[in-house]
C-alpha cells in the first residue's frame, strides 16, 4: 500500500497544532493582561468580537489593516521557504510606497486606469524587490547573514524615504507628497467609509498564486528544495544561489506590493511613515499561517481583528494591551513550533 500521503497528513495536523496552541496561548496570556487592568477577561473578549463584527467600519478596517499584513506575511514566507529569512519586509514595503506614489504623481492627469495602476504596481514591485534582490546577493555571493542585512536595509531605506521627500516631494510645509493620477486610485470597498479598498483583491490574487506556485510548478519545488535541504538539492541539479536570490527578489516584490493598500487604495500620496511596521507585524502572520499562503491570510484576519477590536474596546481595556498582544502572538507561535516539533514525532518514529 502506497502511505505517501501520510508524511504531508502528518506535518499539516502539527502545522494546525502549532498554530492552534500559540492562539491559545495568546487568549491566555491577554486574559491575565485584561485581568491586570481591572476587567473581566470573557466581558473584554466578548465586547470586542460584538463590536467589531457588529460596526461595519471596524470590519472594512480589520480587512484594511489584514490586506498589508497578508501581503507581508506571504513575502516572509517565500523566502522562509528558500531557506532564507527576511526580516526586510518593512524596508521593502517602504520602498514600494516610495516607488509607487513617485510613479503615480508624475504620471498625467487624464492617464486612464488600466495603465496608471499596472505602472504603479509595478513601480512598487520593483522597488521592493530591488531590495530584496540586494540582500540575496550579499547573502548568496559574501556570506552576509540576511537577518542583518535586511535590518540595516530597513533603516537605510527609511533614511533615504526621508531624504527624497524633503528635497523634492513634501509640500506645504507637511511630511505628504503630490497627490497621484486619479486613474491610479482604487476604489474603496465601502463598509461603512472605512480603508479597506480593491488591493483586497490583489492580496487575495497574491495568495492564490503563490499557494499554485509552491505547490504545483517546478519553481516551486525548486525553492521549496533549497529551503529543506541546500546540499540535497545541489547535488540534484538546482542552482541553489540563483534561487535564493530569486526568492529573496520576489519575497521583495510582494511586500512592495502592500504600497498599493496605503498609496493607491487610501492616502493617494506619499507620506513619510506610511504603512510603519506593518513589515515587521507580516513576520508574525507568516510564522502564525505557518508559511502556508492561506494560514498566512486566516492569520492576517486575525491579527486585524486584533488591531481592529483594541480601537473597538479602548474605552474598556488600554490599546497598548492588544498592541502587547500581537509581540505575544510571535513569542508563542515560537514556542509553540518548538513544543510540536519535540513531541509530535512524524509516523516514521511511531506517533502520527
Amino acid at each position: 500500500m502506497n502511505l505517501a500521503w501520510i508524511a504531508p497528513l502528518g506535518s499539516a495536523r502539527r502545522e494546525l497544532k502549532a498554530a492552534a496552541i500559540a492562539l491559545l496561548v495568546s487568549v491566555a496570556i491577554g486574559s491575565v493582561l485584561m485581568m491586570l487592568a481591572g476587567r473581566a477577561p470573557g466581558h473584554v473578549w466578548w465586547l470586542m468580537i460584538t463590536r467589531t463584527f457588529g460596526d461595519e467600519y471596524l470590519v472594512g478596517q480589520l480587512l484594511y489593516k489584514a490586506t498589508a499584513l497578508a501581503l507581508t506575511g506571504v513575502a516572509v514566507a517565500v523566502a522562509l521557504d528558500a531557506g532564507m529569512f527576511n526580516i526586510g519586509a518593512e524596508g521593502q514595503l517602504t520602498a514600494g510606497v516610495l516607488g509607487c506614489a513617485v510613479v503615480g504623481a508624475a504620471l498625467p492627469a487624464s492617464t486612464p486606469a488600466v495603465i496608471a495602476v499596472p505602472a504603479c504596481l509595478l513601480a512598487a514591485a520593483g522597488a521592493g524587490g530591488a531590495v530584496g534582490a540586494a540582500i540575496g546577493a550579499l547573502r548568496v555571493y559574501r556570506e552576509a547573514n540576511e537577518v542583518i542585512t535586511s535590518i540595516m536595509f530597513n533603516a537605510v531605506v527609511a533614511g533615504l524615504a526621508l531624504w527624497a521627500g524633503n528635497e523634492w516631494l513634501f509640500q506645504g510645509g507637511t511630511t505628504r507628497g503630490p497627490a497621484i493620477a486619479e486613474g491610479a486610485q482604487l476604489p474603496q470597498l465601502g463598509f461603512g467609509g472605512s480603508a479597506v479598498n480593491a488591493s483586497l483583491v490583489l492580496a487575495v490574487m497574491v495568495i492564490a498564486g503563490v499557494w499554485w506556485l509552491r505547490s504545483r510548478s517546478t519553481w516551486g519545488h525548486a525553492w521549496l528544495a533549497v529551503g529543506r535541504d541546500p546540499a540535497t538539492a545541489h547535488a540534484t541539479g538546482f542552482d541553489v544561489a540563483h534561487v535564493r536570490i530569486l526568492a529573496m527578489t520576489a519575497s521583495g516584490a510582494i511586500a512592495g506590493l502592500a504600497a498599493s493598500n496605503f498609496v493607491l487604495g487610501h492616502k493617494h500620496a506619499f507620506e513619510e511613515g506610511l504603512g510603519r511596521g506593518t513589515g515587521f507585524l507580516g513576520v508574525a502572520a507568516a510564522l502564525l499561517g505557518r508559511q502556508h499562503p492561506v494560514g498566512i491570510g486566516v492569520a492576517a484576519l486575525v491579527l486585524g481583528f486584533l488591531s481592529s477590536g483594541g480601537i473597538a474596546v479602548s474605552d474598556t481595556v488600554p490599546k497598548e494591551t492588544t498592541e502587547v498582544l500581537m509581540g505575544v502572538v510571535v513569542l508563542s507561535i515560537a514556542g509553540a513550533a518548538a513544543w510540536v516539533r519535540t513531541h509530535d514525532v512524524a509516523p516514521e518514529g511511531g506517533r502520527a
